[in-house]
């Protein structure tokens, strides 16, 4: 597995995601390091590894929610450096460590998340439908089972209709339903915007053409 993976260049993308020698070390231990990429639209890249080797806090850098120990990554749009205070407005990300307020119902956590965007409650109901809970859009989130909250996680993500996808570990407690909704969403994606999964799972592999394999990159 070669470090770097190319870019995979698209007419008229507006988007890049580059890092360049990305490391991430944990008091004296390293996680991962030189980790090199370049994605541009139409591309889904698989993070794999076995446990412990980094995938979820790779992806929790690309997510601008770590900062790596050395190295650079940057988004750029349309040729210029994306604020990192702005990131979050070009990204959507799924994680089971993400945390929702059991206390409201799906649609109150939706409409809460609008806010903190400022992105309009336009897209709530459609995004329900979507994601197959809109008939439970009035039900506390203390009452979901584990597979409708990674449901309402995905509707989280694509609320705001971003640029970049990253989900780590998306299909955990799914049924086949459930499964053929991150499918859609990821081939959709993967069509004109940035798919990134972090995975070990065979069938999320699939769902990418490239990959960083952690386990494949220097580590000590």
């Amino acid at each position: 597995m070669p470090e770097n993976i190319p870019a995979n260049n698209t007419s008229g993308s507006s988007i890049m995601l580059k890092a360049v020698n990305l490391t991430r070390k944990f008091d004296r231990k390293v996680i991962f390091e030189n980790v090199n990429f370049e994605l541009t639209p139409s591309s889904a890249t698989a993070i794999t590894g076995r446990n412990g080797s980094g995938k979820s806090t790779l992806i929790k850098i690309i997510a601008n929610l770590l900062i790596q120990s050395s190295g650079e990554l940057n988004l750029f749009n349309k040729g210029e450096k994306v604020k990192k205070e702005n990131v979050f407005k070009y990204i959507g990300f799924v994680s089971p460590y993400l945390n929702l307020y059991d206390e409201f119902t799906g649609y109150e956590n939706l409409k809460i998340i609008s806010d903190i965007r400022g992105s309009g409650h336009g897209n709530i109901d459609n995004v329900l439908k979507r994601v197959g809970l809109y008939n439970r859009r009035n039900d506390l989130l203390k009452i979901y089972s584990s597979g409708m909250k990674q449901r309402l996680k995905i509707a989280f993500a694509i609320l705001h209709e971003p640029k970049i996808m990253l989900l780590d570990e998306p299909t955990s407690n799914l049924d086949l339903e459930g499964i053929s909704v991150v499918d859609d969403i990821a081939n959709e994606y993967k069509r004109d915007r940035i798919l990134i999964i972090a995975t070990n799972d065979a069938h999320e592999r699939s769902l990418c053409g490239n990959e960083i394999n952690l386990n494949e990159i220097k580590q000590s």
